[in-house]
């Protein structure tokens, strides 16, 4: 009984007949006792009797005494619980307050982990995660043509290691078993995720590769044309289908050719396989698209530029600016002889490839681009400003934007590949404020810059915008 009841018991008022009841009950007894004590008295044995009465009473409270205390309803003091095996019920109740006591810190594990298809499995595994105060998180199920994948979101306590986790599932029945660390983004619950990617996918075409790599986890994602830039098909293209072989999944690209996804350190399920391929498909039903956003911005002698998304479209606008610029300005570019420089376009303006920034004038000329090209887990930046249009600028407002891009996209650094005599190259570089590193190998300057650093910095606006 708590102390609130007590208390209101406490003030709980009584009726009138119950306390006459309780004094006609005292007298009656009083009267009886009397009656019964005069009859003994005036015995032969009356003072015997009355003695040997008292006594009886005497030894007969004590013992209600002690075997009330005995058999208590109350539940007992650890100090005087008795040694010995517990009931089921006090080892669960005990081993309950042992999960319950507070701990230095946890941590987030995804673990993947193949059993048997058959009943009991699953709880085997849930049993020998509770055993080591781990909480399942979330829960999702593989189906295999032998066993099944389970895949688990963990909360487990920080001192213990991912060694011992993945030895006890292993004595549970798990086998392939695979642990990483995870974070909070991991808490979004798969259906819910897959619905954003796809939202995603189909504002802009240029997100599949960074979907596909969001829900299938660290992967290698290659996208290889059906022609090369020779014009000589590649027979790369794959069946309407896909296939599946383990750790590589092959997908058909909409564009033309292949997209090649590889986890080696972790097979793909069916499952997975079902969903890369719907997002793909999505994208396909889809066709052609970017945002709509355009910046304006004003250069410090009063001339505006547009900053845009570009896409194919823009290859005969990308071919006569190449037209107009000067051969060194193209050999800076592109590493290579300038004469094959329309044939990169179409493959560095293409979404699958990356992101493009197109800088036009008021009358609809193209006068600069910025590439943010996926190379496998790498990212590279790149820039080609026509001649007429440089020191004014515009390279390191395109590079900036860039890696802002970069960062909304989650990679963790960007690169340059330019000639070590490409100043204007270094300098927006270096005006990011970033952490560089620097590489140089037979004239060939390579600039990367870590954004995991410093996430989300940018240099301030040399001009004034206007969003339209």
């Amino acid at each position: 009984m708590t102390d609130v009841t007590s208390a209101k018991s406490a003030r709980r008022p009584h009726h009138w007949r119950r306390d006459l009841v309780e004094l006609a009950a005292m007298f009656t007894a009083v009267a009886v006792a009397d009656a019964i004590a005069n009859m003994v008295g005036h015995g032969p044995d009356g003072p015997f009797l009355l003695v040997a009465s008292a006594v009886a009473l005497v030894a007969t409270a004590a013992f209600h005494t002690w075997w009330a205390r005995r058999h208590s309803h109350a539940p007992p003091s650890r100090a005087a619980k008795p040694a010995g095996p517990a009931s089921p019920v006090e080892t669960t109740a005990a081993e309950g307050s042992h999960l319950e006591e507070p701990t230095t810190g946890t941590s987030l594990w995804r673990m993947r982990t193949t059993v048997r298809d058959a009943p009991g499995s699953l709880a085997a595994l849930c049993t020998a995660l509770a055993r080591h105060r781990v909480d399942i998180l979330t829960l999702q199920t593989h189906p295999l043509t032998e066993g099944t994948v389970d895949e688990f979101l963990l909360r487990a306590p920080a001192s213990l290691p991912a060694q011992e986790l993945s030895r006890a599932i292993a004595d549970a029945g798990g086998s392939g078993t695979w642990i990483e660390r995870a974070d909070a983004h991991d808490l979004v619950d798969t259906p819910t995720r897959v619905l954003g990617l796809a939202t995603r996918t189909a504002l802009d075409a240029a997100e599949l590769p960074l979907a596909l790599r969001q829900l299938l986890g660290r992967c290698t994602i290659h996208s290889l044309p059906a022609v090369s830039l020779t014009g000589k098909p590649t027979g790369q293209t794959p069946p309407v289908e896909g296939v599946l072989e383990e750790t590589t999944m092959r997908l058909r690209d909409p564009n033309g050719g292949a997209i090649t996804i590889e986890r080696p350190y972790l097979p793909f399920t069916p499952t997975e396989f079902a969903r890369a391929r719907a997002l793909v498909e999505l994208d396909a039903r889809l066709g052609p698209r970017l945002p709509r956003s355009r910046d304006v911005l004003t250069l410090p002698e009063g001339n505006e530029i547009t900053v845009r998304r570009a896409d194919q479209r823009d290859v005969p606008a990308a071919r006569a600016m190449h037209d107009r610029c000067s051969d060194r300005t193209l050999s800076l570019r592109y590493h290579g002889p300038v004469g094959d420089a329309d044939r990169y376009l179409s493959h560095l303006l293409s979404p699958r490839f990356g992101r493009t920034l197109a800088v036009q004038t008021a009358s609809g000329r193209l006068v600069a681009l910025g590439h943010l090209l996926w190379d496998g887990d790498e990212t590279e930046v790149a820039l080609l400003v026509e001649d007429d249009w440089q020191r004014r600028g515009i390279g390191a407002e395109l590079l900036a934007r860039l890696v802002d891009l970069a960062v909304e996209a989650g990679c963790g650094s960007v690169y340059a590949v330019t000639q070590s005599s490409n100043t204007g190259m270094v300098a927006a570089m270096r005006g990011l404020g970033l952490p560089l590193d620097y590489q140089i190998e037979e004239g060939t300057l390579v600039v990367t810059a870590r954004l995991d650093a410093t996430p989300g910095r940018r240099p301030a606006p040399r001009y004034e915008q206007a969003e339209r």
